[in-house]
């Protein structure tokens, strides 16, 4: 690689990594917007967590079939990579094939290696682009995935699909420039390697000229398609790649069907009841006045899990599918709630951009994203957290916007209200004093 293309390319992946750093940094500032949960998980449950769900992606094997799949791509994400780390080297450093000779017999037996998971990839993407848009799953062809979301899907695994078959390409064209005797080929040569070895059949009637250009170009576009797929992540659901990790270390590890309470609530029923609030710590840590709001009806509101929560999900649908709302036909996708949840952050994101601070707009997450009919359709029985592949909660979003909905808006369903003024005057669901609560016993 001569002087030229070495300046080139250093200055393609400064640029790159720059404009990454940037975008993940604009997401990190708007995800920092959210509340402190007070979030402190034991670490050993925690990595645990992401060597089980994010490295090892222990729910998803529910469906084998498509978890071997899955795990194909996922793989081949993951450990051919280790193939870009020396095309980056050898394009800051204008060498070839730089692990070759310290790999020794070792570097073709990973590189066959990794021709074989290129193959599999391939395959695989396939496969989802047919189970996608020809075989009509229910989760895929569900109205909340129309438009941006549904092509989204289809970008990136024709995007692998292109990058695969690059990878492919330049090897099985080096090979033959290496059994031609052409320059640093022949000098550094590596292979052949099983699946390119049978490809360059196909390219062997080409000129040594033609092999050259079909070699640096997907040399070029190869890198250059893994570098613009890096910074379209934070503009897709593929982001989830990169946030499974940190979202299975800051997952909920207590019972999921434990809904966490309000304390300036617990408070109140407390000292209303006559107990003692000295008695805990976090009761009595609270200001006198109560707080200005309950719940939450904005994303600053919410808490920042509940952010990296949305920006983590990867709009399988297997929350939804897993809906007993959803399933009987109701508004309510816990899909729909953690994608109209990511939506708003990014509007909230813009203005970030643009003024560097947030100070509110017109809209908010509540009503104008989310509506009451989706909400009161929940059931709160965890479904969809326990579906998710990635320790998604949309449940705790839902419940949130639902206290912000009853507790601030008085907004409830017309049979419910009797059951709270009971539980106002009552302290019980039913309507007799505590005096009398008893009496029902008699005779």
């Amino acid at each position: 690689m001569d002087l030229i293309a070495q300046i080139a390319f250093v200055v393609m992946l400064g640029a790159a990594s720059l404009l990454f750093a940037r975008n993940i940094n604009r997401i990190r500032k708007v995800i920092l917007l959210g509340k402190d949960d007070g979030i402190h998980p034991d670490k050993n449950k925690a990595w645990q967590n992401v060597m089980l769900l994010a490295l090892g992606q222990k729910k998803m094997f529910a469906n084998i079939p498509v978890a071997i799949m899955h795990f194909i791509i996922y793989a081949g994400f993951i450990i051919i990579n280790i193939e870009v780390l020396e095309i980056v080297l050898d394009g800051i450093l204008g060498t070839h094939r730089l692990f070759a000779a310290p790999l020794g017999g070792f570097y073709n037996w990973l590189i066959n290696a990794f021709e074989w998971l290129a193959l599999g990839v391939l395959l695989v993407c396939v496969i989802f682009l047919v189970r996608r848009n020809i075989m009509k799953i229910r989760r895929f062809i569900s109205r909340d995935l129309d438009g941006w979301p549904r092509s989204d899907a289809n970008y990136i695994l024709i995007a692998e699909i292109i990058l695969m078959s690059l990878f492919l390409l330049m090897n099985a064209s080096e090979n033959l420039l290496a059994q031609r005797g052409v320059g640093h080929y022949a000098e550094h040569p590596a292979g052949p390697f099983v699946i390119s070895g049978s490809l360059s059949t196909l390219l062997s009637g080409l000129s040594t000229t033609t092999l050259l250009v079909i070699e640096r170009t997907s040399w070029w576009v190869h890198i250059a398609g893994i570098l613009a797929f890096l910074n379209y992540l934070p503009y897709s659901k593929h982001l989830h790649i990169l946030f499974a990790f940190p979202n299975a270390y800051y997952a909920r590890t207590n019972n999921y069907g434990e809904l966490s309470n309000m304390p300036a609530i617990q408070k109140e029923v407390v000292l209303a009841m006559g107990g003692d609030i000295t008695a805990n710590p976090v009761l009595s840590s609270l200001p006198e006045a109560p707080p200005d709001h309950f719940g939450a009806k904005d994303i600053t509101d919410l808490g920042w899990k509940n952010l990296l929560d949305a920006y983590s999900c990867t709009e399988c649908g297997r929350c939804s599918t897993a809906c007993p709302a959803n399933s009987t036909g109701k508004l309510l996708s816990p899909r729909t709630i953690m994608m109209k949840t990511r939506d708003r952050a990014e509007t909230v994101s813009r203005q970030l951009q643009e003024t560097g601070s947030w100070n509110g707009d017109s809209k908010a997450l509540l009503h104008d994203y989310i509506t009451e009919e989706e909400l009161r359709a929940c059931t709160t029985c965890n479904a969809c957290v326990e579906a998710c592949p990635v320790s998604i909660n949309p449940l705790d979003i839902i419940v949130q916007l639902r206290r912000h909905l009853i507790l601030d808006e008085s907004k409830s369903p017309a049979a419910w209200n009797s059951m709270f003024s009971n539980i106002e005057n009552n302290f019980a669901p039913w309507k007799f004093s505590p005096d009398e609560r008893e009496t029902w016993i008699n005779g």
